[in-house]
């Protein structure tokens, strides 16, 4: 799906994908805090752009390719941030993540922590799937 045909972000933020996670996403802007860039890497799995996925995956964590997996994303519920802002250089974002895959409509749910290296928000690893979901590739492709 080509980022032109979305009116509205796929983040959810009611905002169109040019005012939002598009720039991020298209063009490398580094993003403001940890939730931003958790917004834009859920936007980026809908778009398949495994390049934003790569690039804001911290090296430590990162593997050698990104998989997007064989799902329709649906919707982004962000559920509780824990610092991740300007100033910080750490931090945590809770979300749910609703798709459709091979067996029907799911939910996974992660706790994503995001790191800052460079002055630029990287994502380091996921934690706590809740029991019975099945993250697309495990919980570190978020």
């Amino acid at each position: 799906m080509e980022a032109a045909e979305l009116s509205g972000c796929p983040c959810g933020s009611q905002r169109c994908l040019d005012a939002c996670c598009g720039p991020l996403v298209e063009d490398g802007v580094p993003a403001a805090t940890a939730e931003q860039l958790m917004r834009s890497r859920y936007t980026a799995f809908v778009l398949g752009r495994r390049d934003h996925l790569w690039r804001t995956w911290h090296p430590r964590t990162r593997p050698d390719q990104v998989e997007v997996g064989d799902v329709h994303w649906t919707g982004l519920s962000i559920l509780d941030v824990v610092a991740g802002g300007a100033a910080d250089q750490t931090g945590t974002v809770e979300f749910e993540a609703h798709y459709v895959g091979p067996d029907g409509p799911a939910v996974m749910r992660e706790r994503s922590v995001f790191e800052r290296r460079g002055g630029r928000w990287t994502y380091l690893e996921g934690t706590e799937p809740v029991e019975g979901t099945e993250p697309v590739g495990g919980p570190e492709q978020f």
